[in-house]
């Protein structure tokens, strides 16, 4: 992706366009390695739509990072044919390497900045984070936000009935984070009985007063945020057409990722202009930008008790909340006798911020398109 960026920039300049991707220029992105495997349970593939059957663990990425593509991949065949381009090189003109693994330089950073400056954003597994603050929760705590791609609260899972692939790849995972949110972490732990090698988090008078703030966003509104296939073709046909490397490896990319969708649900027509993918990782940043300059567009629910199943046969990675009519004890009452798991308490089980409503459904695919393209197709935007 780095070395398209970099063919991009220079097929830009050499047309007069504004090269743009200038935060990345001043500001390069740290590249780190995360976690080999989850803390519970096996690892997880989606090799139901990915088409390369095999799935290398980080530290075996990080290995051939700067290699060529190996033959047989969707990028050598595709992406990389269509862009005419060279092998990346090794120097790293846009990013830089780090050899510390992925926690700690999380770690590094939520130390070196101030208080509530970082906010971290989750569009993967919550492996790392995990591992962060189990190493240093008080570090961990530090952050400003939590932005969390993952699970299903009140529509169906996409690998389960009830599991959301980021949230089933590592539901124990999961589970610690959200635990940083309660006022007494403890009270939502994964059970004893997990096998995961992390110290638990200080007693709550150790771990001191501030307590993680989540912004989760489920399958719930992120599949409701689409790009249309006839979307990409208006916008980038014309790019291609002037010899954009960008627009070439992108478009060489979602025509395979369309074609995949069609196989495998329901509702869109083979060549379809309305065949879509949904904007699940982009809704994360697309609120990062935004959601303090719109507040007033989006909508959360706040301190909500979504709790995670990390044992079930049937139900790890399910969204819990208690929706039954029960009355709970308010701040400074007696606890509610017999209240199993203790859902009804005030001061136990997770709060966490739910995302239910965005600046508009249709609006993120073109806000998504001008960003990295730019406004006019043929101008120098």
């Amino acid at each position: 992706m780095f070395h398209v960026i970099e063919k991009e920039r220079q097929w830009r300049k050499d047309n007069g366009r504004m090269e743009g991707f200038d935060v990345l220029k001043q500001s390069k992105p740290i590249v780190a390695v995360g976690a080999d495997e989850p803390l519970g349970g096996e690892r997880m593939k989606a090799a139901y739509y990915r088409q390369h059957p095999h799935h290398s663990s980080p530290s075996e990425t990080w290995k051939h990072l700067f290699d060529p593509p190996p033959p047989g991949t969707l990028l050598t065949s595709t992406a990389a044919s269509a862009t005419h381009t060279d092998p990346p090189s090794t120097t790293h003109n846009l990013f830089i390497p780090s050899s510390s693994p992925s926690h700690l330089e999380i770690l590094r950073i939520l130390d070196t900045e101030p208080p509530d400056t970082i906010t971290l954003i989750a569009i993967g597994p919550l492996t790392t984070f995990a591992i962060a603050a189990a190493h240093a929760p008080q570090t961990f705590l530090r952050a400003k936000k939590v932005l969390v791609m993952g699970g299903a609260v009140e529509v169906p899972g996409n690998m389960t009935p009830v599991g959301e692939f980021n949230t089933i790849a590592d539901a124990v995972a999961v589970a610690r984070v959200y635990a940083l949110t309660s006022p007494e972490p403890e009270s939502t732990m994964p059970p004893f009985g997990e096998k995961v090698n992390l110290p638990d988090y200080p007693n709550t008078d150790n771990l001191g007063h501030r307590r993680l703030k989540i912004v989760k966003f489920p399958l719930d509104i992120t599949t409701r945020h689409t790009l249309r296939r006839d979307e990409v073709y208006t916008k980038l046909r014309p790019l291609c057409d002037h010899g954009s490397p960008l627009a070439e490896w992108v478009l060489a990319i979602l025509n395979a990722t369309f074609k995949k969708v069609e196989s495998l649900h329901e509702g869109h027509e083979a060549g379809g202009d309305a065949t879509h993918v949904s904007l699940h990782d982009p809704l994360c940043v697309w609120y990062a930008v935004t959601g303090e300059t719109q507040a007033d567009q989006w909508r959360l629910i706040e301190s909500e008790d979504i709790r995670i199943e990390t044992v079930g046969q049937w139900t790890r990675g399910m969204c819990v909340v208690d929706r039954r009519d029960r009355k709970r004890a308010r701040r400074g009452e007696k606890e509610v006798d017999g209240d199993m798991g203790e859902w009804l308490s005030w001061k136990k089980g997770n709060r966490v911020h739910r995302c239910v409503g965005t600046p508009g459904e249709r609006a993120l695919a073109g806000v998504l398109l001008d960003s990295i393209f730019g406004r006019s197709i043929m101008g120098k935007g």
